[in-house]
C-alpha cells in the first residue's frame, strides 16, 4: 500500500488515501517517486476540461528510481533513476512512421487501463498513464526514461513536461533564431521553461507577459529582457519594444481565447505564433480573411512541444550541467501529497510558477 492524491470524480476534491499497487507484470516498471510536478494539465483533468477515466491518480510529471521490473523490461533495473513519460510513442502509427512521435495515436491508451485499487478495492485509472501523484507508481515499460547523468533525481520530474514541452516549442515548432524577438505569454512552469528556452535559442528581445506583477523577477531570472503587465494594451507594448513591428515569435503558454488572439496580434508581419496552452471546447478564437491574408503570419498549434523525449533528454541534460537550464530555478515552492489543492489554487490565481511535490 501507497499514499496516493485520487481524482474520484471530475469536479471532486482530491482525496489523499492508501492505494493497492500489483507486481509489475510483463513490459511492467515499479517505480518509487522522487518528485512530481503540479502541472495546469492536471487542474484541467480535475475539473473537466480535458477527459480522463475515473476514479483516477493524476500527475504525469515525475521521476523517481525503479523498484521493480517485469519480464521483458530489459533499459532499466531496479536502483536507477528515470524520468516519467506520460505519452510514449507506440512506433507503429502513422505519426510515428512520419516521424511525428508527439502526436503518436496510441500514446494515452494506457490512461483507460486499470492499474490499481483502493483500501476498499476500487478500481483506478492511471491519469494520463503514469499517476505521479503517488508515492509509488507502476507503468508500462515505455513510459520510463533514464535520467541522464549529472541532474538531480527530484529536479528531473520538471524535465517530463514542462521543460519538454517549453524547450520544444521554441526549438522545434517556433524555431526561434539566433537575434529575433520573442514574446512569450504566461510565466507558469512552462513559461518559465519557454523563457530559458527563447535564450538559449540566442533570442535578443524576450517578452514576458503576464497578470501578475509579482511573476516579473522569476520572469527575470528564467532570461526575460522586458516583462509585460498583461492587459489590453498588451499588443501595442510588444510592438513598442520590438521596433513597431512586433515580435518575430509569439509563444502562448495559457490556453485562453483572449491570450491567443492577443498573442497572434503581438506577432510581427510574417511571425510565427505558437500556441502551447490547452484551452477549453468553449474557448473560441476568431479571425477575418482579410487579416489572415495581409499578415502573413503563421499560427500553429504545438503537442509536448513536438518533442520526441528519447532525441531530447540528452541534449537538455548537456545545456543543465553546461549552466544553461537551470530547473530549480522554475519551483516555487515544494510541497506533499496533501498540498496539490492548494496548488491547484494558486494556479487559478496566477500565483508561482512550478509546485513540485517532494516525496
Amino acid at each position: 500500500m501507497v499514499r496516493a492524491a485520487v481524482l474520484p470524480a471530475v469536479g471532486s476534491p482530491l482525496e489523499i488515501t492508501d492505494i493497492e499497487l500489483p507486481v509489475p507484470g510483463p513490459g511492467r516498471v515499479r517505480v518509487r517517486l522522487a518528485a512530481a510536478g503540479v502541472c495546469h494539465s492536471d487542474l484541467s483533468l480535475s475539473n473537466g476540461t480535458m477527459r480522463v477515466p475515473v476514479p483516477a491518480v493524476l500527475g504525469h510529471e515525475g521521476a523517481g528510481t525503479v523498484v521493480s521490473v517485469g519480464e521483458g523490461v530489459t533499459h532499466v533495473a531496479p536502483g536507477d533513476g528515470v524520468v516519467l513519460n506520460w505519452a510514449p510513442s507506440c512506433g507503429s502509427c502513422h505519426h510515428c512512421g512520419i516521424g511525428e512521435v508527439w502526436l503518436c495515436a496510441n500514446a494515452l491508451t494506457g490512461a483507460a487501463s486499470v492499474y490499481a485499487r483502493t483500501a476498499d478495492g476500487t478500481e483506478l485509472h492511471p491519469g494520463l498513464n503514469v499517476a505521479a501523484f503517488a508515492e509509488e507508481t507502476v507503468v508500462a515499460a515505455n513510459c520510463v526514461l533514464p535520467v541522464p547523468d549529472g541532474v538531480p533525481l527530484a529536479d528531473a520530474a520538471l524535465l517530463g513536461c514542462a521543460v519538454l514541452t517549453g524547450y520544444g516549442a521554441v526549438h522545434h515548432s517556433a524555431r526561434v533564431r539566433q537575434g529575433e524577438s520573442v514574446a512569450v505569454f504566461g510565466v507558469g512552469g512552462v513559461g518559465l521553461a519557454t523563457l530559458q528556452s527563447a535564450r538559449i535559442a540566442g533570442a535578443a528581445t524576450i517578452i514576458a507577459v503576464d497578470v501578475s506583477p509579482e511573476k516579473e523577477s522569476l520572469a527575470r531570472r528564467a532570461g526575460a529582457t522586458d516583462y509585460v503587465i498583461a492587459s489590453d494594451t498588451t499588443a501595442k507594448e510588444i510592438r513598442k519594444l520590438t521596433g513597431g513591428q512586433g515580435a518575430d515569435v509569439a509563444i502562448e503558454c495559457v490556453g485562453r481565447a483572449a491570450t491567443i488572439r492577443t498573442a497572434w496580434d503581438s506577432t510581427r508581419r510574417g511571425g510565427r505564433t505558437t500556441v502551447v496552452g490547452i484551452g477549453g471546447k468553449d474557448q473560441q478564437v476568431s479571425f477575418n480573411a482579410l487579416e489572415i491574408f495581409h499578415w502573413g503570419r503563421t499560427l500553429s498549434g504545438c503537442v509536448y512541444g513536438n518533442s520526441d523525449p528519447a532525441r531530447d533528454l540528452p541534449v537538455l541534460a548537456a545545456h543543465i550541467r553546461a549552466g544553461r537550464l537551470d530547473l530549480s530555478s522554475m519551483v516555487t515552492e515544494r510541497i506533499a501529497l496533501d498540498g496539490i489543492p492548494a496548488a491547484f489554487d494558486n494556479m487559478l490565481a496566477g500565483k508561482g510558477g512550478r509546485a513540485l511535490v517532494v516525496f
